[in-house]
């Protein structure tokens, strides 16, 4: 991207810091990546303006709030033309129990991932999306009984080109 400042090390070490402890003071922050506190903040600024930092927020312990199901749905459209595509998307991200949606390729066009209070209310979500004609084909759910593995983080380190 033109305008996107390189990474260095210390970049990458505040946006890992920084994705594990959204809520760390930035005197905090640049002890834990060797440096003072106001050339730290002038880093952070920079990620937030270049993009890199899109949000700081609160990871909910949902168990704490009560019973609720979490539920992968596997969504084919009939058609597959642009528009089709577009409408679904729209309508779909207006939709406050849809906590992820992803367009695949393979055998179905998309990966919904619903928190919901119950089946009964999943359910009825599911009937709204099919009587509004958003162009759903088919649809398959899969009730999760529980969580494996659940990071709110990726390997950044990782996925940082290094040349």
């Amino acid at each position: 991207m033109v305008g996107t400042p390189k990474l260095d090390r210390i970049d990458i070490n505040i946006l890992s810091t920084l994705q594990a402890q959204g809520n760390i003071t930035n005197v905090n922050l640049a002890e834990a990546v060797g440096l003072s506190p106001s050339p730290c903040l002038q880093r952070v600024k920079r990620l937030e303006k270049a993009g890199y930092i899109q949000n700081y927020r609160a990871v909910i312990n949902l168990r704490k709030l009560g019973e609720h199901v979490t539920v992968f749905t596997e969504v084919t459209l009939a058609d597959h033309r642009r528009k089709d595509f577009v409408r679904f998307e729209n309508e779909i991200r207006k939709h406050d129990n849809v906590v992820d949606c992803y367009l695949l390729s393979g055998g179905y066009d998309y990966l919904l991932k619903f928190v919901a209070r119950g089946v009964s209310q999943y359910q009825e979500i599911m009937e709204d999306l099919l009587e509004r004609n958003l162009g759903i084909d088919k649809y398959f759910s899969y009730i999760v009984i529980k969580p494996v593995v659940e990071k709110h983080s990726v390997p950044i380190q990782d996925l940082v080109d290094r040349d």
